[in-house]
């Protein structure tokens, strides 16, 4: 998947307000960048993509009926997840590992993968907001690791958002309920000027939440598969909890 995005099709008949997001679904490099002077294991791990993220929202996207777009590309080449000005647009170091093959990124390097690799991403977001219309729906799926520098994080999955929390509140409401230990804004927060819901669905008027899910859930597509069937019903309560 070294293409700028993977679009997974709507189902017509459900017309499904929703929209699935995975900014960081792939550990993919494109030929030209090689392998960005990394060792191949390193693609495995979290640096590169959000593990079993993926799996979840293709899953979700199907049991609904709606559109989801996954990132083409590892975050190791370009965040996706990030605004064209943010410095951490492309790393050059990531979880104490250095990237060779951004150490000499330019300003018009930099510029080049925009062009090629995060506009087309973006570009796609918009055009399938502007198909569903006004009531568009954002849910992101990413997933974190389970331990960060040797400090285990208590949280099953976490709720991410910034001013909008029309569907967050809910949310992280829906999965206390269903048993899960739930991060409010953790492992990180959900309120970054510029990132893909601030700039899709904050900033224009669209309910927006993004969905972090602890990575020992999803070590393998089973996994994954058993975790979206978790999160359907309780995705359901919190929209019709919103509605009302």
């Amino acid at each position: 998947m070294d293409a700028p995005f993977t679009s997974i099709s709507f189902a017509p008949e459900k017309q499904s307000p929703l929209l699935f997001l995975c900014d960081h679904a792939s550990n993919a490099v494109p030929a030209p960048y090689g392998d960005l002077g990394l060792s191949k294991a390193l693609f495995q791990t979290h640096i590169a993509y959000d593990i079993g993220a993926a799996d979840v929202a293709i899953a979700l996207a199907q049991a609904y009926g709606a559109a989801a777009l996954l990132g083409g590309v590892s975050r190791l080449l370009i965040d996706l997840n990030r605004g064209p000005g943010d410095p951490t647009l492309v790393m050059k170091l990531s979880d104490g590992s250095i990237i060779p093959g951004n150490r000499d990124a330019d300003d018009a390097e930099v510029t080049r993968r925009l062009q090629q690799f995060h506009a087309p991403y973006h570009a796609a977001i918009r055009e399938q907001m502007a198909r569903i219309g006004k009531t568009a729906i954002l849910i992101s799926i990413h997933s974190f690791t389970p331990s960060w520098k040797s400090v285990a994080r208590p949280w099953d999955v976490g709720v991410l958002y910034g001013r909008d929390q029309r569907l967050a509140v809910p949310l992280m409401k829906q999965l206390a309920m269903a048993g899960f230990i739930v991060g409010d804004n953790e492992p990180y927060t959900g309120a970054l000027e510029g990132d893909t819901l601030d700039t899709h669905g904050t900033g224009t008027g669209h309910a927006n939440v993004l969905i972090e899910i602890r990575q020992d859930f999803l070590t393998d597509a089973d996994k994954a598969q058993a975790m979206a069937v978790r999160l359907k019903p309780i995705i359901d309560a919190a929209l019709a909890e919103m509605e009302r």
